[in-house]
């Protein structure tokens, strides 16, 4: 059985994301299908075909940021880059993944977090970068306007505040409780024109 509450919600994000891959992949294989039986294409067939592909990339996204992290497990740079141009692409919000190499899953599970904790601060659209280096990571929000609740980013780095979280917060509470676990140096920076987490 899962040793605590945490584990046990990574259990549940991973069933989810792999049961919906499936028939998100069979409406794919469907419309590549009547591609290929002659349908001529249409902005209906066109507007199917994105929202599929953008659908299948946020749940590889959320499979990770919400998915079970296995010890030792790693995640390839390649896949990596490909699952954050299809799930930003076409947004507001550039995303620059700068770690070249493999990483460990913990790390990639705790970066996506973050970015999905500046993501919901930036509806006007930005920059997020997301660097690693010997002293840990960083991840940086860059825009001309942000939408701060404080009390969220206040609570991220502070285990005693008590903060009620919505289904659409609730990357704050895991990226703080996994942080704290995992990454005790976890530590949010506002400025004027920029939002930085650390871990």
């Amino acid at each position: 059985m899962p040793a605590d509450s945490t584990e046990l919600a990574a259990l549940l994000g991973s069933r989810i994301c792999h049961d919906l891959i499936s028939p998100l992949g069979a409406i794919g294989n469907g419309l590549e299908l009547l591609e290929l039986g002659g349908v001529p294409q249409s902005p209906e067939m066109s507007l199917i075909a994105q929202s599929v592909s953008h659908a299948n990339a946020r749940i590889r996204f959320f499979r990770i940021a919400f998915g079970m992290a296995v010890p030792d497990a790693t995640l390839a740079r390649n896949d990596l880059a490909r699952i954050i141009d299809e799930s930003f692409g076409g947004s507001r919000i550039g995303v620059i993944w700068e770690p070249r190499e493999n990483l460990p899953r913990m790390d990639v599970k705790l970066a996506f977090l973050a970015l999905m904790c500046l993501e919901g601060a930036m509806p006007y659209g930005g920059e997020i970068r997301a660097m690693r280096g010997p002293a840990g990571w960083r991840v940086v929000a860059r825009a001309e306007k942000f939408r701060i609740r404080m009390q969220l980013w206040q609570a991220l780095t502070d285990p005693h505040a008590e903060v009620p979280l919505t289904p659409a917060d609730v990357h704050f509470g895991l990226l703080r409780e996994l942080g704290s676990a995992h990454r005790p140096a976890l530590a949010a920076e506002i400025t004027e024109g920029a939002i930085e987490v650390r871990f």
